[in-house]
């Protein structure tokens, strides 16, 4: 069965956990996800691994005039971007949501930001850790002594599942209403929903049984155990066909 999102193509301008998870996602249910880097900028390699399962990967320096025209032209083939840049940052290159949808009407854009793009701190820098601390999960954590974050990256996950969920919330509108569309999730704003779902006692509840859970796929890193992706749509169920690629492994086009 074709799964829900076949031939929606997707730009995924994003690093770390938060937005190559949600852009993982939507490769799991059949998009076409189109990873733009850039030589310049750092990566962590083992988290690239892990969350570019389904993806393509492609490097361009916005910066310059050649990257700036070849972005151009994959954004006028495609229908979502989702970017994790500080607020601003493509904007002052050209690429903001308007210009975006200039360049392709119809275009749903997501925004992954860590303290939101309006407010005194919309461009500070952040990741997950950092912003359990500003919003008091570590400080409770640490039981007031010292901050210690959750021992998972809780805030990342979330938000990039949720930033998911604004690209499919976007295309749905576009189909039924038209127009461009876009969506803005931040950690932080993550962090006051997570905090206020309320606790639960963890005491003697161990380590999960994870087995039936587990995949292996070969790679150009070797053979990966991965955690198969979650979910299921009527009778369609995700998958990633392909492994995670090198960088910058493939030309900046779409296939």
């Amino acid at each position: 069965m074709e799964r829900p999102l076949a031939g929606v193509r997707v730009l995924d301008l994003t690093r770390v956990i938060a937005g190559p998870v949600a852009t993982r996602t939507l490769a799991a249910y059949g998009a076409e996800v189109l990873r733009v880097g850039a030589a310049h900028l750092p990566e962590v390699p083992g988290l690239v691994i892990s969350t570019a399962f389904g993806k393509r990967s492609c490097e361009l320096d916005l910066r310059t005039e050649e990257g700036a025209a070849a972005f151009t032209r994959l954004v006028a083939g495609a229908d979502v971007v989702v970017q994790s840049y500080r607020p601003g940052a493509l904007a002052a290159l050209g690429f903001g949501p308007p210009e975006l949808a200039a360049i392709r009407p119809g275009i749903v854009c997501v925004d992954i930001s860590a303290y939101g793009s309006r407010g005194p701190w919309a461009e500070r820098r952040g990741f997950d850790s950092l912003v359990q601390m500003v919003c008091g999960i570590a400080h409770e954590g640490g039981g007031g002594e010292r901050p210690v974050p959750l021992p998972a990256q809780v805030l990342d996950h979330a938000t990039g599942w949720l930033a998911a969920l604004g690209v499919i919330a976007g295309l749905l509108r576009r189909e039924a209403e038209g127009g461009s569309w876009h969506a803005q999730v931040a950690l932080a704003r993550t962090a006051l929903w997570v905090d206020g779902l309320g606790r639960l006692e963890a005491m003697g509840q161990g380590e999960p049984e994870v087995d039936d859970l587990l995949e292996q796929m070969g790679s150009s890193f070797g053979n990966l155990t991965y955690v198969r992706a979650p979910g299921r749509i009527d009778d369609a169920r995700p998958y990633w066909p392909s492994p995670p690629p090198n960088r910058g492994e493939h030309p900046p086009e779409w296939v």
